[in-house]
């Protein structure tokens, strides 16, 4: 009884606080709602100041877009007219020019025909005053006017007449130290240009002239033309391909060249040959003396000199008095020992003609070797770099060939003096053995 009377005697003591707590605690919660509303209404106010700003800006931007589909609308349609309006003008224009058209493209190929013979013939070196209109009738896109057409003419006739003349000009050149300075130089009407030292190229684009490697036979010079012209004689050798066959002239190889060709095979064959004329010429020069020798011999048998026959004539002097077989056999081993002497080199000849053609065939086969492996470095689409080895191949064998022969002439001729010698000498013997047998009958 008593804990219920004290439990309810606090719980009145309590009720007043409690209730005071909850009023202070519904007064908070007021004002934090108050604030949080005002809070929410600046957001709100912000948000709707945000749209209006983003709507102003669709609206600008989607009356910028009208606006500019409008101007693409008006311009297209300009467009539009403008096409047709080109397009009959292009029409009308087509109708009045009529054959106009085809006149402008044959006046400005002619044009371009008399541009080029402006800018690389010989006549450009003096004869450039119409260059300026001609390039403008090249260069022009509509119809070229009366008084280019007068100057395109008139730059036609100019070359015509420069095409026959033969006129002493100065010629910027450059010689072979790079240095340029200007020449005298005589002008072959369109052909070529002739200086001190022979025909001169002239290089258009550059406007200067430098020399030609080779130069042909018997070419003109600079003197010799102006002694032609004071005389008035128009006679010259020139190149009626305006240079090209010049240019080609130093492309054609000398003896040098093509014996440069030959590699060391053709080296070889060359000395191959030089020693077989050396020993030609030798022994030609030796039988000769000894051919002398003889007939002067035979003019006086009874005096035995220092040659084969002499030599001869003195072994049956001495072997006379042997009876005929022994005299024969003597003189019979005499005979082949001079025969051998007059031999003497004609083996070596033979050979040497025989291998000559052979090295040849040799000197063929490594310059088709040569051939065949620059084929397979670098194919067969240039054939300047096959001509190395095709060149070896085929000079050599002409190296081969052109010995040969001469050997195997002075091996024949050397034989027939040798065996013309060696007949006389067997028949001196013959007779001489006859005599001697002829003694011997008449003693028996």
């Amino acid at each position: 009884m008593k804990f219920k009377a004290l439990a309810t005697a606090l719980c009145l003591v309590s009720m007043p606080m409690l209730v005071s707590a909850q009023t202070s605690l519904a007064d908070q919660t007021r004002q934090e709602q108050r604030v949080q509303k005002a809070h929410d209404a600046d957001r709100e106010q912000d948000f709707r100041l945000t749209e209006q700003e983003i709507r102003a800006q669709y609206n600008a931007l989607v009356k910028q877009r009208d606006q500019l589909q409008a101007e693409t609308d008006e311009l297209s349609a300009t467009f539009s007219k403008n096409e047709n309006d080109l397009a009959r003008l292009e029409e009308q224009l087509r109708l009045e020019t009529g054959s106009l058209g085809e006149l402008f493209g044959v006046v400005r190929q002619a044009a371009k025909e008399l541009d080029n013979e402006l800018a690389y013939s010989v006549t450009g070196v003096d004869r450039k005053t119409f260059r300026p209109v001609v390039d403008s009738i090249v260069e022009a896109k509509a119809l070229p006017s009366l008084k280019q057409l007068t100057a395109l003419w008139q730059g036609m006739e100019d070359q015509i007449s420069a095409s026959r003349e033969m006129r002493l000009v100065q010629v910027p050149f450059i010689n072979g130290e790079g240095q340029t300075n200007n020449v005298d130089a005589y002008r072959l009407g369109s052909i070529g240009l002739v200086a001190e030292y022979g025909y001169i190229n002239w290089d258009g684009k550059r406007a200067v002239a430098k020399p030609y490697l080779k130069q042909p036979e018997n070419g003109p010079v600079l003197n010799t033309l102006t002694g032609l012209t004071e005389t008035g004689m128009q006679a010259a050798v020139v190149d009626p391909s305006r240079g090209i066959m010049l240019e080609q002239l130093a492309n054609s190889p000398e003896l040098s060249d093509r014996l440069e060709h030959g590699g060391i095979v053709g080296k070889i064959i060359l000395g191959l040959l030089a020693i077989g004329l050396g020993i030609s010429l030798f022994r030609g020069i030796k039988l000769t003396l000894v051919r002398q020798q003889i007939n002067k011999q035979l003019k006086s048998p009874t005096q035995p000199g220092d040659n084969p026959l002499g030599r001869v004539l003195s072994v049956y002097n001495k072997e006379q008095k042997r009876s005929v077989e022994a005299l024969e056999l003597r003189l019979l081993e005499t005979i082949v020992d001079e025969q051998q002497g007059l031999e003497k080199g004609l083996s070596m000849l033979k050979l040497l003609a025989a291998l000559a053609p052979m090295l040849g065939l040799l000197g063929t086969v490594t310059g088709m070797i040569e051939t065949f492996q620059v084929i397979t470095q670098f194919g067969n689409g240039d054939p300047t770099i096959m001509a190395g080895g095709i060149s070896t191949a085929l000079v050599t064998t002409v190296l081969g060939l052109v010995s040969a022969m001469p050997l195997l002439l002075a091996h024949n001729i050397l034989s027939s003096q040798a065996e013309n010698i060696r007949t006389i000498l067997e028949k001196q013997g013959i007779s001489l053995v006859a005599e001697q047998a002829e003694k011997a009958g008449t003693a028996a």
